[in-house]
């Protein structure tokens, strides 16, 4: 085992050998798939041209995707979506999605997950949304790129920075927290209840969030109450090298979280992979470029500072302090039951990261909500990233959390 602090290290002279890898096999791939090549046509040509392939992606470093999502459509007309970064924070930007018509629709916040990816891991929920919103987002900074001198960010801060944002937008703003922020958006939420805050949010949407881990427990929340905080200490907390902006900052490292993911469900990775071959191949495009899309997210990965994850890890994962009241933030103590402001929760049936009933959670600890703007939805067959990803998402999720937004619009 590692000491914690040469993780990193360790991490950075593997992925420098694996660099000549990368750049031998994508010789091999453009030799391969050459068109003056006699062997490009021929199927020992296309299996070194799809194995050149997969070895160089894997052996890729990922940095942070683009949203890219120039256009979109309101009633029915096509418009221009230009990114705005309104505020920026040490660890975060806020960013708005404007879009070049003056039709107005409630006005969205969209907390992204601090848990590993990048906000444009919620690409599709923006795409899904923009129609029919005028959508704000929380994107999150690598702290890796953070210096120093720019201090530390924990559990506490996140809260704040929601709170800030909130007064930013002013008081008709909707907000949507998707897995993790669910718990920190609840705190600040209760926390402007409590200075009964003119700016506090119109509706709360919770999808997929940790709010009570005790419930229906999965493999990651059993990873936390198994290990003390000491093992979480010495095995997954590192020093970012000097390489870095960032340099010496304890984090919780991007590369061990997504570790983490992918032997979670290593059969499925393994799995696309082959099926990848096999769509190289065969020539088959479309499969094969979905494939090289959802990697190109899926592997692209931020670290954590060690006291945002630390800190996470024990109020939420271990003594579930938000469920029981105990939870005290900056001595603020965080008290749901002072929220009035509608809340919807979303649940997937498959869902194997938040387990069914933990978000659910959060209407018993809101009793002030009148029972008609309590909301909950489980949908069937779907996972963890299906609650706000995909297919599913778009046609029979997004319309019920669009239709909640507007029956608690005035």
């Amino acid at each position: 085992m590692f000491v914690p602090n040469m993780l990193y290290h360790a991490y950075e002279f593997q992925r420098q050998l694996a660099e000549p890898v990368r750049l031998w096999a994508n010789a091999v791939g453009r030799a391969s798939s050459n068109p003056y090549n006699p062997l490009t046509e021929t199927w020992l040509g296309k299996s070194l041209a799809a194995s050149a392939e997969i070895v160089a992606r894997l052996a890729r470093t990922y940095g942070k995707p683009a949203f890219d999502l120039p256009t979109t459509e309101v009633q029915g007309r096509t418009v221009a979506v230009n990114e705005e970064i309104l505020l920026r924070k040490p660890f975060c930007q806020l960013l708005h999605f404007h879009r070049d018509t003056p039709h107005r629709d409630p006005k969205v916040l969209l907390v992204a997950p601090m848990s590993g990816h990048y906000a444009t891991l919620l690409r599709g929920t923006v795409e899904a949304l923009l129609p029919e919103h005028n959508v704000y987002m929380t994107d999150w900074i690598d702290a890796r790129e953070v210096p120093l001198a720019q201090g530390n960010f924990d559990l506490d801060d996140y809260i704040d920075y929601i709170i800030e944002f909130c007064r930013y937008l002013g008081p008709d703003l909707h907000v949507i927290a998707v897995c993790q922020p669910s718990v920190p958006v609840m705190g600040a939420a209760s926390l402007m209840a409590h200075a009964r805050d003119p700016r506090q949010p119109r509706s709360l949407t919770l999808m997929g969030g940790p709010i009570d881990t005790r419930i229906s427990p999965t493999v990651p929340n059993d990873l936390a109450m198994r290990n003390s905080m000491m093992w979480f200490r010495q095995n997954v907390i590192s020093t970012v090298p000097f390489t870095y902006p960032g340099a010496m900052r304890r984090v919780y490292p991007g590369f061990v979280q997504l570790t983490s993911f992918i032997t979670m469900n290593l059969d499925r990775h393994v799995n696309a992979h082959m099926r990848q071959f096999e769509h190289l191949i065969k020539g088959d495009d479309d499969s094969a470029e979905a494939h090289r899309k959802f990697y190109d997210e899926y592997l692209a990965v931020m670290d954590l500072t060690a006291d945002f994850y630390l800190q996470t890890i024990q109020i939420v994962f271990k003594e579930h302090q938000l469920p029981r009241g105990i939870w005290v933030s900056r001595g603020r103590p965080i008290e749901p039951a002072r929220i009035e402001t509608a809340l919807m929760t979303v649940e997937g049936a498959l869902d194997d990261i938040s387990g069914l009933g933990q978000t659910k959670a959060a209407h018993a600890l809101t009793p002030n909500i009148p029972g008609a703007r309590h909301v909950h939805w489980e949908q069937p067959r779907v996972g963890h990233y299906g609650i706000f990803n995909g297919r599913k998402w778009r046609e029979q999720i997004m319309p019920r959390v669009r239709n909640f937004i507007r029956d608690n619009e005035g």
